[in-house]
């Protein structure tokens, strides 16, 4: 067992360390291009950008795989009805992160897709954390890292007493797991044995000032989850072929609560911004900044 988890931390810490350098990431976890549908949401994203002057760029590009496969194939919601008792809760608890959000939530209907064009704007809905009271679509108003998973605990309780067939999904980053509230949430999510809630970790290994291992090394990330009583399962977070049968084997381990860590590349689909701390947040972005993003997408 312990030689078993040691070449199991090894192959993780040598999928972090390729993808630092920015090179291919081993273990069958590669780093692909993109389609079109993909390229397509990052220029949206561009878009919702370029309305606000500013934005954080790498957390979003990193996100867009993860978010497409659960509004087109997993989650169960009604744009019409954002309330419906019977939809599935969807968290974005690194709330930096929510302009792929908004992108995927205009394009499904949740609300008029011109609202892109005014993110950040005083006559807009969409600021720079989401905002459950202005914005249909958004569970929970985050950005003030590490409160989404404790919001997704009580709402996987609430369901679960209620003997509802919903499911929660939270969508942490790799940085925001420095947050002892976090692990806290997660042993009270084992303890409870909430098979019905899903913790998605955009494991991107960047955080605003540094690499994850810098600021504060998570390894044995996945060993971590397991020891807190989570199934857990990894896959290449841009592959989405991959992540559609990650969320269809859901949940990983009956009576427990899953954990998908999804390798993902921050910035992904910008060559120049892939990895690169500077793109953790732009500003001042204006058109011909915006073409150029396009026009890298485009080419990528």
């Amino acid at each position: 067992m312990i030689s078993s988890a040691r070449a199991r931390n090894a192959s993780l810490r040598q999928m972090k360390q390729a993808a630092l350098k920015g090179e291919s990431v081993p273990s069958g976890l590669e780093q692909g291009p993109l389609d079109q549908r993909s390229k397509e949401l990052r220029k949206q994203c561009v878009r919702c950008l370029l309305g606000g002057s500013r934005g954080h760029l790498g957390s979003t590009f990193s996100l867009i795989e993860i978010l497409r496969i659960l509004y087109d194939d997993v989650l169960k919601y009604d744009p019409a009805n954002p309330s419906w008792e019977e939809r599935d809760r969807f968290i974005l608890s690194k709330g930096h992160g929510c302009i792929a959000l908004y992108v995927l939530l205009a394009e499904k209907g949740f609300f008029p897709d011109a609202e892109l064009d005014k993110f950040c704007h005083p006559d807009g809905i969409l600021g720079g954390h989401p905002d459950h009271v202005k914005v249909p679509g958004i569970e929970a108003s985050t950005g003030s890292l590490g409160h989404g998973l404790s919001i997704g605990i009580g709402r996987a309780l609430a369901g679960r007493t209620r003997g509802a067939d919903w499911r929660v999904f939270v969508t942490l980053g790799d940085g925001e797991c420095n947050e002892g509230s976090i692990w806290e949430g997660a042993l009270a999510a084992g303890n409870h044995g909430l098979e019905n809630l899903t913790v998605i970790v955009d494991n991107n290994k960047r955080q605003s000032y540094g690499s994850t291992d810098e600021v504060l090394d998570l390894e044995p990330f996945a060993d971590k989850w397991r020891a807190f009583g989570f199934g857990v399962h990894e896959v290449d977070g841009h592959d989405t072929n991959a992540l559609r049968d990650a969320f269809a084997r859901l949940p990983y381990e009956k009576d427990r609560p899953s954990a998908l860590i999804c390798h993902t590349v921050k910035g992904k689909g910008i060559p120049e911004a892939e990895g690169n701390n500077k793109w953790h947040h732009l500003r001042a972005i204006d058109e011909a900044k915006a073409q150029s993003m396009i026009d890298a997408i485009e080419a990528y």
